[in-house]
């Protein structure tokens, strides 16, 4: 089968994967649609730190195929989205509802995959870049069947991060200020997810002028273009002169995470939700913070999958959670290294592989 790899130097896709049976708790899915996520791409760069040879993908959607022995919520037909948490639901944090913190969910890859012989790891518990992939029970979300799956695939990350993070990590109330740095694909969910809080004003800025058609559409009241302004702080403020009660940083560069530190308000919040060097410090004035400021780390929008995935393809269904808008353009599989081109260049909100 067809599949993206990286093999720790260069990336190739190969028609020659394999992947075993479903064992007991497992899912076997036919992926028909996976988001291009910058995380992925991070792994290429070494960003992000994982074994190799790996097959990539996270940010999937297909059609379940077959279904290891206890599996009862899905079954052979049924379309699901897949969440990269691969939860244990029997530790203290899945007992609590905070499976993001599940310590099994994280930093012990699988390996159900095979080349010529040799085994391959397994991308975010997900691997979504394969015509099938092998995922726990607890992945696995039965989707409506109405929901493009092209669309659908979007959920399992970018719309499960950056929503969750708004209505479940800083839980923006109705009336609050929010600032979006960064407007790519979770932050135009940030948006949108401070839309459906009811927020006001939500201030988005980034530095690609053309965004700010789609930044609007998504929930933005205002948008600063930090390519056209001496002083994008200055140019915030004359929106929000006190701060902002939230602001949520989405590229991952440590000055902008300082930034977003500086344009709080009193009591105010600054979420983390793009991804620096592993090894880069950020700094911060701390005498800033004594006015009850905090600063929030936040893993795939603390969210609970199987309860927030249901619910945002009911919101899609009813016309108030914006999925096809993400979709800037499809690629098949084959043209990997177009799509990963065009979303370092900044071209597509999301770029989405196709089996």
């Amino acid at each position: 089968m067809r599949g993206v790899v990286f093999d720790g130097k260069q990336v190739l896709v190969v028609d020659d994967l394999e992947i075993r049976d479903p064992g007991p708790g497992e899912v076997l899915v036919a992926v028909k649609a996976a988001g291009l996520c910058h995380s992925d791409l991070s792994v290429i760069d070494g960003t992000i730190p994982f074994p190799v040879p790996v097959v990539l993908g996270h940010e999937g959607a297909g059609i379940v195929e077959a279904v290891g022995t206890g599996v009862t919520h899905v079954a052979p037909g049924d379309h699901v989205a897949l969440s990269t948490l691969a939860n244990c639901g029997a530790c203290a944090d899945c007992d609590r509802g905070r499976p993001t913190m599940c310590r099994k969910a994280i930093g012990m890859p699988g390996q159900p995959f095979s080349r010529a012989g040799r085994p391959l790891f397994q991308f975010a518990s997900d691997s979504a870049f394969a015509e099938r992939t092998l995922v726990k029970a607890v992945q696995a979300v039965k989707i409506p069947e109405d929901v493009p799956l092209t669309s659908a695939a979007l959920i399992g990350c970018g719309v499960l991060t950056g929503v969750g993070a708004v209505l479940n990590r800083a839980r923006v109330d109705q009336g609050d200020s929010v600032l979006v740095i960064g407007t790519g694909g979770i932050g135009l969910n940030v948006l949108q997810g401070a839309r459906l809080a009811g927020a006001g004003p939500i201030v988005a800025v980034d530095a690609n002028p053309a965004k700010e058609e789609t930044a609007r559409l998504f929930g933005a009241t205002h948008f600063v273009d930090a390519s056209s302004v001496e002083d994008t702080s200055a140019a915030v403020r004359e929106v929000l002169p006190t701060g902002a009660d939230h602001a949520f940083e989405c590229v991952g560069n440590v000055k902008l995470i300082r930034q977003a530190v500086d344009l709080l308000d009193r009591h105010g919040q600054a979420v983390l939700l793009g991804v620096p060097g592993f090894r880069e410090e950020a700094a911060f004035q701390v005498s800033s913070m004594y006015l009850d400021k905090s600063i929030l780390g936040c893993r795939y929008g603390s969210s609970r999958p199987q309860r927030d995935i249901a619910r945002y393809a009911e919101l899609y269904r009813s016309g108030r959670l914006l999925l096809d808008e993400l979709v800037t353009r499809t690629y098949p599989v084959e043209k990997f290294a177009e799509a990963a081109e065009d979303a370092h260049a900044g071209r597509v909100a999301r770029g989405v592989l196709t089996f």
